[in-house]
């Protein structure tokens, strides 16, 4: 079945409601549009689709302008692609704020894990080249790579890889990303990270996914970055579309990152994502994205031209694992395919969609909806607190409603919140009121390595105990004296917005030698204790 909108639908049914046993009619009949099947039977919109479509259309800048106003959200661009024509496309705010420079619909913002899509896009193109398919193993493409788990090193696919069900907890490498190591480093050191059960668990993944487009790329024997503007960006007309971080940086037009420190967006990061750019490393603006949004809803197809194979970008649109298990029996689940998010919305009809965020300041997020052959963009400069999302939800909201259902920006940024709070097992904790002393320099200074992280340093710089650790040492974390052997340091990066606190633990032997040393905001999957050399 298309998974465009069809000419035609069966009769539309009007189910009226009894009470039973008075007599009395239903107050209001519900109207429901039979699809070709049932399982594509959905609410009927409150009008011809043409008028509800023009409707939102009208409301979309009201919609954006409140929810930067509401937000502080310093800048958004967006685009609307209708049966095939970008109906849509404008820009509102600044790329940096306490600037005058106005965002439009060519300006270049980084996109985060709306690279994911994209990236799935470019791997249905290689399958319609023949190259691999979604059932390709990645060990046959990538024989020098490991998993801890020999069996999943066999049998893991690249579907399996963009899927996230290879057992790689969240944020396995991005925790090295933040130390500075490269793409090649970070991929050889995953084989050190605990799995959880193979494709029957869900753990959304940046080098997760990253190891399956490195597998396509391997097949092709070209770098990523090329293989995706060779694929997608360039057949498609994508001009200011890049998936390397100097090209984002040579635009003039470009949105800065803002992160959110004291309550407030400032422009204070750059964001580097290379390592990762499969999963998050793609800038693009809206207008370049709304042409590949008619990719997705012509099924592959751009004005003649098949820019990916057909059942391949299907196959990645449809659901391939439940991403969200309902906590009720009334709550509805959520599905991701190869790259992309699909899953129902109350209406009935099946949204196909992606957000990206970086904590350093943007979120993004797009939604197609096949069935009514409509797709939104929506491009923000500032850190994820869900706007994105609630103009997306607000603007589908009035084609299928006649109005928006919820206050979509506070509910939104509830979801959102916990991923914007500061990490670490120090936040909002005092330090002791009698602490002990911590031990002497000479016990504590020296050398320390980890298999996974790498080698750190602890030094005197100052009035300071400094640990260095990173490539070359580019990351210092301050110790600050909190009680006996365990010292506190307030680590800021991707991983860790800013506010984060967490504990620095050296193991102290009897000779009074320091031999092991925890970073507690590195240990998540048990990886974080350094051993002295």
């Amino acid at each position: 079945m298309k998974l465009r909108i069809r000419p035609a639908f069966a009769a539309t049914i009007l189910v009226a409601l009894v009470l039973t046993g008075c007599g009395s009619p239903a107050t209001k009949p519900a109207a429901v549009t039979a699809g070709d099947t049932p399982s594509s039977d959905a609410v009927t919109l409150p009008g011809a689709l043409d008028e509800q479509v023009q409707i939102a259309l009208e409301q979309l800048p009201e919609i954006a302008q409140r929810g930067l106003d509401a937000t502080g959200v310093p800048g958004m661009s967006i685009a609307v692609v209708f049966q095939d024509e970008v109906v849509f496309a404008d820009g509102f705010g600044v790329r940096e704020v306490g600037t005058n420079e106005g965002i439009t619909p060519d300006t270049v913002f980084q996109i985060a894990s709306l690279s994911k899509p994209l990236s799935a896009t470019a791997v249905s193109a290689a399958i319609a080249e023949g190259d691999v398919s979604w059932e390709t193993p990645i060990r046959t493409l990538l024989p020098e790579f490991e998993y801890s788990d020999p069996t999943v090193t066999e049998l893991a696919t690249i579907g399996d890889a963009f899927s996230h069900r290879t057992g790689l907890i969240t944020g396995a490498g991005d925790d090295l990303e933040d130390l500075g190591f490269d793409r090649d480093t970070i991929l050889q050191r995953l084989r050190l990270q605990p799995l959880d059960d193979f494709r029957s668990t869900y753990h959304y993944s940046n080098f997760g996914l990253t190891v399956g487009a490195e597998a396509v790329a391997a097949a092709r024997d070209q770098e990523w970055e090329d293989l995706v503007a060779e694929l997608v960006f360039d057949p498609i007309g994508m001009e200011s579309t890049s998936a390397r971080h100097d090209d984002f940086l040579s635009h003039p037009d470009r949105a800065l990152l803002h992160a959110v420190i004291d309550g407030e967006y400032v422009a204070e990061f750059d964001r580097d994502p290379d390592a990762e750019a499969p999963a998050g490393g793609v800038s693009s603006t809206a207008n370049d994205l709304a042409q590949w949004l008619r990719v997705l809803l012509g099924e592959g197809e751009l004005e003649g031209t098949q820019i990916a194979d057909r059942e391949a970008l299907i196959a990645a649109m449809s659901p391939q694992i439940v991403s969200s298990h309902p906590a009720t029996g009334i709550e509805r689940p959520a599905h991701y395919g190869h790259g992309f998010n699909a899953s129902p919305l109350v209406s009935g009809r099946m949204s196909i969609s992606h957000s990206g965020a970086f904590v350093l300041g943007a979120a993004t997020n797009f939604q197609v909806v096949p069935e009514l052959d409509l797709g939104i963009v929506v491009l923000t400069n500032g850190a994820p607190i869900g706007l994105p999302e609630a103009v997306s939800a607000s603007f589908l909201d009035i084609v299928q409603f006649g109005d928006v259902t919820r206050d979509w920006v506070a509910d939104f940024g509830a979801f959102f919140g916990p991923m914007m709070g500061p990490v670490g097992d120090l936040v909002d904790v005092d330090r002791p009121a009698n602490p002990e002393a911590a031990p002497s320099d000479a016990s504590l200074i020296g050398d320390y390595v980890s298999p996974y992280f790498g080698p750190l340093t602890v030094e005197r710089d100052g009035e300071m105990l400094v640990t260095r650790l990173g490539v070359d040492g580019s990351v210092a974390l301050e110790l600050e004296e909190w009680d006996g052997a365990t010292f506190a340091y307030s680590p800021i990066s991707e991983s860790a917005p800013w506010g984060s606190r967490a504990t620095a633990t050296f193991e102290v032997g009897g000779d009074g030698a320091a031999s092991r040393l925890r970073l507690s905001s590195f240990d998540d999957t048990g990886l974080g204790t350094f051993t002295r050399i």
